[in-house]
């Protein structure tokens, strides 16, 4: 079912897609940021604070996605034994890690206008650093665990256990009392925000989903290369 993945072949498309994800990453950057920074209103109570909202919100969406998508892999690599799953899950981790903690801290830098701190164990901040602590403890496992077999099926394990912790993230300001605001992006149902916002969140959005891409395509490439040098050519 698999045997389309074919290292070397992906290997050619991956290497020359970098350079064109990284032109159309910096062209709808510079687009969100002038969005973001320029265009887009201030806010009526929290004033200009709110533009930390462009950070904060697409770096919070990207790493709850990536965790997602790396226990969807994990599961695969027990479900369908193909352990070629660990090498996309591998390379996804690290950006996803980085805007996992891009997202703490943008959190806490807004914390402290808005609710006088920067820090509060609030149930929305406290689980995406539960969060942080898997991606952790996950690139933690490839650096001490030197077994393959035994690093493939424990990082698998961490984030299939760190998946609870995803709807915890998402339901946790409808589930408890908390400091953090509600949604304001509903599907079910009409968005709270307003376009003018909503737009260059969007685009500020795309462009942390292309630098992830772009981070994941490099490490990607990294991860075939050591493994050609090792004369492995087949997983």
């Amino acid at each position: 079912m698999f045997n389309f993945f074919n290292l070397g072949k992906v290997f050619e498309v991956t290497s020359r897609s970098i350079k064109y994800v990284f032109i159309l990453f910096i062209i709808v950057l510079t687009i969100g940021l002038t969005e973001a920074l320029f265009l887009s209103p201030e806010d009526y109570k929290q004033s200009h604070s709110v533009r930390i909202m462009y950070v904060h919100v697409p770096a919070a969406w990207i790493a709850l996605g990536i965790f997602s998508m790396m226990t969807f892999l994990s599961v695969g690599t027990f479900v369908f034994k193909n352990k070629k799953f660990f090498l996309i899950s591998k390379s996804l981790a690290p950006s996803g890690f980085i805007f996992n903690i891009i997202a703490l801290v943008t959190g806490s830098i807004w914390g402290k206008p808005t609710w006088g701190t920067w820090w509060a164990w609030d149930a929305r901040i406290t689980s995406m650093l539960i969060l942080a602590l898997f991606y952790f403890m996950y690139l933690l496992s490839w650096r001490i665990i030197e077994n393959k077999n035994s690093v493939i099926k424990i990082s698998s394990l961490i984030v299939i256990i760190g998946a609870i912790n995803i709807p915890i993230i998402k339901f946790s300001v409808n589930w408890w009392n908390t400091l953090h605001q509600g949604p304001s992006l509903k599907i079910m149902s009409e968005t709270t925000i307003h376009s003018s916002m909503l737009i260059p969140l969007g685009i500020m959005t795309a462009a942390f989903a292309l630098f992830s891409l772009l981070i994941f395509l490099m490490k990607f490439n990294t991860e075939v290369i050591r493994i050609k040098n090792k004369g492995l050519d087949r997983l």
